[in-house]
């Protein structure tokens, strides 16, 4: 351990004894998982970190590159009240489902050699309190809000730092995907407030990672009738008939003829070998989950939606906080995503008033357009945004080589 990793080290110890803060951490290395023949062919820790009466759940994956001083990088899902087992097996992680030899029984697993954790630490969190894993001492602690939940996310980044000295000096990016795009900004300016009042340990944040990212609820809703004329999913006729009934305002729930109008349009995905293989009990003892903590556990806990308190509709204002703060930004979007579309996305971007650094243009992968991209620039701040030629949502789990490749690129301060 360096001598600063041992004066902080030192210095967290003190003042645990004094202020009695509760960080009680229990983690374990897991080498092997039922469905993956042999052992894992990278560091797999699993653990709960306490943040007051919650038991965040977490999967650690070590870098495969160089752990010490590649970035950090804390992932948490959409939902809200997706497991981070979602980002794990399904879109960046190192694992993922043998599907095409599936016959019934426990779903077998395989490697994913594009896996983000080829080049950074990711630390996959089971967030909010009811996702995945992660659960509640007492029944009041089961609520959560937008404003609480990123509260609660720089708890637990501090706490598990204290039980990982050996990364509190890694460079921190955030890492989300869908309806999280609301959170990470919230939580961002949370550290930078935080690091700036001089709280320990200093969270090292340099930037942010935001994929299809929620960010408006209005406009997103609004965008999505567009988006569907635009890529024929819907006819003129159709367009037309919401556009005129709607008037440009497809949140309007008073207006009963541009409700009809706007419940045309219906998204649905298959995910069942997730929940078959998460409710082993193989599974969850090599895991190390407490016995009796969850019940059942779903991809997606829709669930949380009776104690969850949306109290944040416009992440806008913590982004336009943000241009300040001399932070990396990467934003994409599937080009085929309806459900947060790449042309809600652009809107809140532009709504930044940020300098475009470089125009609109391709970027490639293997010598085929992988999507396009732009560049802005504020003082520091930089913004870089891409979309994802051909995917859905979340981008990353339709195309896993690409969006790999533009995480490598971007990560290390290469162009796409």
């Amino acid at each position: 351990m360096s001598s600063k990793s041992s004066s902080v080290c030192l210095y967290l110890l003190l003042l645990l004894l004094v202020s009695g803060t509760r960080t009680a951490v229990s983690h374990w290395i897991v080498k092997t998982l039922p469905g993956f023949p042999g052992e894992l062919p990278f560091k797999l820790e699993t653990g709960y970190t306490s943040v007051g009466e919650v038991e965040f759940f977490y999967y650690f994956v070590e870098s495969e590159g160089n752990p010490g001083a590649d970035p950090l990088l804390l992932y948490i899902n959409g939902g809200p009240g997706c497991s981070a087992l979602n980002g794990f097996l399904y879109q960046i992680g190192p694992l993922k489902f043998n599907i095409t030899d599936y016959t019934g029984g426990l779903p077998t697993l395989i490697y994913e050699p594009n896996t983000w954790t080829k080049t950074a630490n990711v630390l996959f969190l089971d967030l909010p309190v009811g996702a995945g894993f992660s659960y509640a001492t007492i029944s009041e602690a089961w609520s959560a809000s937008d404003t609480k939940v990123a509260a609660q996310a720089y708890e637990f980044l501090r706490n598990w730092l204290i039980e990982h000295l050996d990364f509190v000096n890694n460079p921190v990016y955030l890492g989300s995907d869908s309806y999280q795009g609301i959170v990470t900004p919230i939580l961002a300016q949370d550290i930078i407030n935080g690091n700036e009042a001089g709280i320990e340990p200093q969270v090292n944040i340099k930037g942010l990672l935001l994929g299809c990212p929620h960010t408006n609820s209005d406009l997103q809703v609004n965008t999505r009738i567009i988006f569907a004329h635009r890529m024929a999913l819907i006819s003129d006729a159709m367009y037309k008939s919401a556009k005129t009934s709607c008037n440009g305002n497809y949140t309007d729930s008073t207006n009963a003829n541009c409700t009809v109008a706007v419940a045309l349009i219906s998204q649905n995905f298959d995910y069942i070998l997730f929940d078959v293989w998460i409710n082993y009990r193989s599974v969850q003892d090599a895991l190390h989950v407490r016995p009796g903590t969850v019940k059942e556990v779903f991809r997606c806990n829709i669930t949380l939606t009776s104690v969850y308190s949306y109290n944040v509709a416009d992440a806008i204002p913590y982004h336009k906080n943000l241009t300040n703060s001399g932070l990396q930004i990467l934003v994409f979007s599937g080009d085929h995503d309806m459900s947060i579309t790449h042309i809600a996305v652009e809107r809140w971007i532009n709504a930044l008033d940020l300098t475009i650094d470089t125009e609109w243009r391709p970027w490639f992968v293997d010598g085929q357009v992988a999507g396009y991209t732009r560049k802005y620039t504020n003082r520091g701040y930089r913004l870089t945004y891409a979309t994802i030629k051909g995917a859905g949502h979340s981008p990353t789990e339709y195309k896993r080589k690409e969006c790999y490749d533009m995480f490598h690129r971007w990560i290390h301060y290469y162009p796409l």
